[in-house]
């Protein structure tokens, strides 16, 4: 795996309702959670989506009946001002601020702000004319992968590499473009193939329930980890039922820190914690019965207990046939 620090990014995306008050909250609370990001998501319903399309099933059935993908994109809004305050905000608290664009305008917002790095939506992929005005940035990408094939995302790749994109500043996140995603179809180690197919450092964006998913990443090599959290799953809108709380957001960011932590090196070495009990724990050459000056040692009068104060057990055949140089009582060390 090609591995680096862990970059754990608290999804927000449009769980602000369109509302700058609880943007600010959903900031407050990633900040608590000690994530290193906070992800939006940055369109508008004009750019983005015609007045006749459909909204995701996932989305019908926690949104308004009788309201069109449009109209719940343009209740889901934030103006480029709002994302100004929202950036401004969270330099502030001392929290990167990251969003996902969904059309041209938008990325060229995200430009000016000067973000560090910029995620493609699972949907954009093959979106070339998107792609080649991100390209054009010659900015790190974090590209989204779900409900795309591989022959997809290799000539998504492909089309960077033709229109002047290093290799070396993508990172591809394995996801499942389902909300929320079924354990069942989480595949997890599709994460592990993409690294080794295409040789790029890789992550997870995902939409299962619960915190699981996003620790099994960490264990398996993600650099990178988004996760959609709310203020609350009983609010109305797409995406706050299949997202995690902020107490679970705290809990998931502690858990994949320990994980990283226990992850270590790739080498096998007696480390500083354990060294002091080496000799609590390990075993000496000892006297089982009292031994006379002479007399020859064998299976009947040593053995083999802690502590490791005395001689390896490592040794104990080459004593056996030897002489006792002095007296020895039952338990002495050898």
């Amino acid at each position: 795996m090609i591995k680096k620090k862990i970059k754990i990014v608290a999804e927000a995306g449009c769980n602000h309702n369109g509302k700058i008050k609880l943007a600010y909250k959903l900031i407050d609370k990633a900040k608590q959670a000690n994530v290193d990001a906070i992800k939006f998501q940055l369109f508008t319903a004009d750019e983005t989506v015609t007045k006749s399309a459909k909204k995701a099933q996932y989305a019908q059935a926690v949104t308004k009946t009788n309201q069109s993908q449009y109209d719940m994109q343009k209740s889901l809004e934030l103006t480029e001002e709002e994302h100004f305050k929202l950036h401004k905000y969270c330099k502030k608290k001392g929290i990167e601020y990251l969003s996902s664009a969904f059309d041209l305008p938008s990325l060229d917002f995200l430009k000016k702000l000067k973000i560090k790095e910029f995620k493609i939506p699972s949907g954009e992929i093959i979106n070339y004319p998107y792609l080649k005005k991100l390209a054009s940035f010659n900015k790190k990408i974090v590209l989204s992968t779900g409900m795309s094939t591989v022959n997809e995302i290799s000539d998504t790749l492909k089309f960077f590499k033709k229109n002047g994109l290093n290799k070396k500043k993508i990172t591809l996140l394995h996801c499942n473009s389902e909300y929320p995603t079924p354990y069942s179809d989480t595949n997890l180690k599709a994460m592990l193939y993409l690294n080794k197919k295409f040789r790029l450092p890789v992550g997870i964006s995902d939409h299962t329930l619960g915190i699981e998913v996003p620790i099994a990443a960490a264990a398996l090599g993600a650099v990178f980890i988004e996760k959609h959290f709310t203020l609350d799953r009983k609010m109305v809108g797409p995406d706050h039922q299949a997202s995690i709380t902020p107490s679970e957001l705290k809990k998931m960011v502690t858990a994949i820190r320990n994980i990283e932590k226990a992850l270590g090196k790739y080498e096998k070495k007696v480390t500083r914690s354990e060294r002091k009990n080496i000799n609590i724990a390990r075993k000496s050459i000892v006297a089982i019965k009292s031994i006379k000056k002479g007399e020859v040692f064998s299976l009947q009068n040593i053995g083999v207990k802690r502590p490791g104060t005395g001689i390896s057990p490592t040794k104990f055949f080459k004593y056996i046939g030897k002489k006792a140089k002095k007296n020895y009582k039952y338990d002495q060390l050898i």
